[in-house]
């Protein structure tokens, strides 16, 4: 690469999805509408555990900090992404980049760890019911909670640090929405090998730990209810856990899809499709796969809206 085209970057170029006008004008509104079932459901979710009783266990305290960081890592693209796809000066400050790539970086990792806890939190609930209150403690769910945004926040620094050590760019157009690692490791004029390859492990370190505690959690719960003498009560365990496998399996396929693979040649625009799907797809899944498929939550929500209407 030659030196004579490598710059020291003050400001990024984000290309966005498309530069099509006609295409534009279908996008606006369509992540407008994402992001405000997004922006409601999270926040609805969160405030619905709040004031409702019945709501007061550790699953739902789980489910409102999950809540918490989608709505946060959506929050952080999706407004800017709106912005520059209404304008065309599609601009972002180097430390509005990196502080974007920061944030993402650790509200998405505390996101995975936060679902394997609650996989942990199902094992606990439905293959230990007697001890469930005491192994969950409130001191416990501190712990656990807090374990999940300080890991998120050491892998991020360490993520941020490794573009932080590139001196010059061959270019500051990013092909992308928003500020993500690979695309900005891609412009670097330096060798950024090592880089790449420590991004690759992490990230396929975080998603084998995980899905480990996930798969293990399931599959001494699905050997608990497969025991279980009661047809009503292997329904009630299964339904509770139908949730959270639906939230597992949609954001590890993607997360995995994007992260946990070395360069393989896939096209800028499948990469952008699944970039997507976790930012601004996902976070508003979320709320709505718990609150359709859950029980508890619907009837929560019955009684909430029940007496704010009979007040």
């Amino acid at each position: 690469m030659g030196q004579e085209n490598c710059t020291i970057v003050t400001e990024f170029i984000l290309l966005g999805l498309s530069d099509v006008p006609e295409l534009r004008v279908f996008l606006f509104p369509l992540f407008l509408l994402i992001y405000g079932v997004t922006f409601l459901a999270n926040l609805g979710m969160i405030a619905l555990i709040r004031v409702s009783s019945r709501l007061h266990t550790p699953m739902y305290s789980f489910l409102s900090h999950l809540s918490f960081v989608d709505f946060c890592y959506s929050t952080t693209i999706v407004p800017k992404m709106l912005y520059n796809i209404l304008n065309k000066e599609k601009t972002i400050s180097f430390l509005g980049c990196m502080v974007q790539f920061y944030l993402f970086c650790t509200f998405a990792i505390t996101d995975i760890f936060l679902l394997a806890v609650m996989a942990y939190d199902r094992f606990l609930a439905i293959c230990n019911p007697l001890l469930y209150m005491v192994s969950m403690s409130q001191k416990h769910r501190v712990v656990l909670v807090s374990g999940c945004y300080l890991w998120g926040t050491v892998c991020s620094l360490v993520c941020l640090s490794l573009v932080l050590e590139i001196p010059s760019y061959r270019s500051n157009v990013i092909n992308q929405f928003f500020c993500d690692l690979p695309p900005l490791l891609s412009l670097a004029c330096s060798d950024v090998t090592m880089n790449e390859l420590m991004v690759f492990i992490m990230a396929t370190s975080n998603e084998v730990i995980t899905i480990m505690i996930i798969l293990t959690s399931y599959f001494f719960i699905v050997i608990t209810i497969l025991r279980m003498r009661s047809a009503e009560g292997r329904r009630k365990a299964f339904s509770t856990c139908a949730s959270h496998l639906t939230a597992v399996v949609v954001f590890h396929g993607t997360i995995l899809f994007t992260y946990c693979r070395p360069d393989s040649g896939n096209s800028v625009d499948t990469d952008k499709v699944a970039s997507v799907f976790y930012t601004a797809v996902i976070p508003m899944l979320n709320p709505l796969i718990y609150s359709l498929r859950n029980k508890d939550v619907k009837q929560a929500l019955s009684n909430v809206v029940g007496s704010i209407i009979f007040s």
